[in-house]
């Protein structure tokens, strides 16, 4: 029993110090892409006052719109109305658009949650990583990942879907096998604790191409 728990531990603590790197790495992209555009900005300035100088006005209008659209990969991408939701989805989109993947999501949780930011954390975290990694076998322009959420009454409900490689993923014991090989999959494993914990709901579905995850969680 004494050996069983210490090996616990070593898994628990081998995939805390996983989440807080992966963490570090997403925050750090996306100070990387801010940095890049405060470099940039003296530059936007001449190239609008040189417009302005010729009076070059659709030009400037031009101009204006590339930035928008270039400041929106840098601002927040999802506001969901609940601020710890806001911090740990838009890292995670961060990372998925830095490796050339289709993050679209919808999420309105305008409401404050009484599940734990760690425990959000995990799930939200955990289901987005296995999300990534399913797409990047995949070409660029087929790397697509879905999320949506919202409260259905007092529960809420969190559905993420994926591109992934032809065929069915396989199940074992009731649970779908990571793609990260033997060993790997603690994470599925923490999620579904947190779930039976809360008194939750969780379901995933496996078609042609296509992985789909949806949560239920009582508030």
């Amino acid at each position: 029993m004494f050996i069983l728990s210490k090996m616990i531990d070593r898994r628990i603590a081998a995939y805390q110090e996983g989440l807080t790197a992966t963490h570090y790495a997403e925050v750090e992209n996306m100070h990387r892409q801010i940095r890049g555009w405060r470099h940039d900005y003296r530059s936007h300035i001449q190239t609008m006052k040189s417009y302005a100088a010729a009076g070059d006005m659709e030009a400037i209008a031009r101009y204006l719109d590339e930035l928008d659209t270039d400041l929106r990969t840098v601002d927040t991408v999802v506001k969901t109305g609940n601020k710890m939701t806001d911090a740990i989805l838009n890292s995670k989109i961060s990372l998925a658009r830095s490796k050339n993947i289709t993050v679209e999501a919808q999420a309105d949780i305008a409401v404050e949650l009484t599940l734990s930011q760690l425990d959000l954390c995990i799930i939200i975290g955990n289901l987005l990583e296995n999300a990534i990694e399913a797409c990047l076998p995949l070409p660029e322009s087929e790397r697509v990942i879905r999320i949506y959420m919202e409260m259905k009454g007092r529960q809420l409900y969190m559905s993420f879907t994926n591109t992934a490689a032809p065929g069915k993923k396989q199940k074992r014991g009731g649970r779908f096998l990571s793609d990260k090989g033997e060993g790997h999959g603690f994470g599925l494993v923490r999620i579904d604790n947190i779930i039976e914990r809360h008194g939750g709901y969780i379901s995933s579905n496996s078609e042609e191409g296509v992985f789909t995850t949806e949560v239920l969680l009582p508030q």
